[in-house]
């Protein structure tokens, strides 16, 4: 079933198609035009602000804590009566060093607190907590879909995979475009989103400076 939405998109693949074109040069301009430099890192209003970002445009949902279970798999993310307390709880988590980032963000991914687009939104949150607090940035091209899906699978229980991935994939260029334009594809293909390569779409897709 398709979920409701502002694009009067019907067809399933039609959605995935234009949720990606429209959601990906809203990633690239959370980078380039500032806003992610207004925001207090590893905190919910961040990251709800980078999910009406991506996504206000196209669903009504965008930026509102969920009211329904998701799971995925045999995995049931955290349920929707707790979720509120549970993002509270995540926001005292400390943000002071690379384990702590990544122990953060393992926990926010648990709570998945949207109807969709959590991982795309979750993984532009732990990146601007990595270049705030420790000056480096993901270069997500550097962890390939398998690899990254398998550490995240096992990351409730057991988290060194993914931080063992996450830290041979930080790069001190903060400011590289092709760097970002390459890691918003790699994140988009974690989730099967791979039909618009970054750099194509707009006029100015691969253009600009990294703020």
């Amino acid at each position: 079933m398709t979920l409701k939405n502002k694009l009067d998109a019907s067809d399933e693949v039609e959605l995935a198609h234009e949720e990606e074109r429209v959601s990906k040069l809203a990633a690239l301009a959370l980078y380039r035009d500032g806003t992610l430099d207004t925001l207090v890192p590893g905190t919910f209003s961040a990251l709800k602000t980078i999910h009406v970002a991506l996504f206000g445009d196209i669903y009504d949902f965008a930026g509102r804590i969920r009211t329904v279970n998701l799971a995925k798999g045999n995995f049931r993310f955290a349920s929707a009566i707790y979720l509120e307390s549970a993002i509270r709880s995540i926001e005292t988590m400390p943000q002071e060093n690379f384990d702590q980032i990544v122990e953060k963000y393992v926990e926010m991914n648990i709570a998945h607190p949207f109807r969709e687009g959590n991982g795309r939104s979750e993984r532009i949150w732990l990146d601007h907590m990595f270049r705030r607090e420790l000056g480096r940035t993901v270069d997500w091209s550097r962890i390939g879909r398998e690899d990254y899906l398998l550490a995240m699978d096992c990351s409730p229980v057991r988290d060194l995979e993914i931080k063992a991935l996450l830290g041979q994939a930080l790069s001190d260029d903060l400011r590289s475009v092709a760097l970002l334009v390459r890691s918003v594809d790699a994140s988009y293909a974690y989730e099967g989103y791979d039909a618009y390569r970054a750099e194509d779409l707009g006029s100015d897709g691969a253009s600009g400076v990294v703020r």
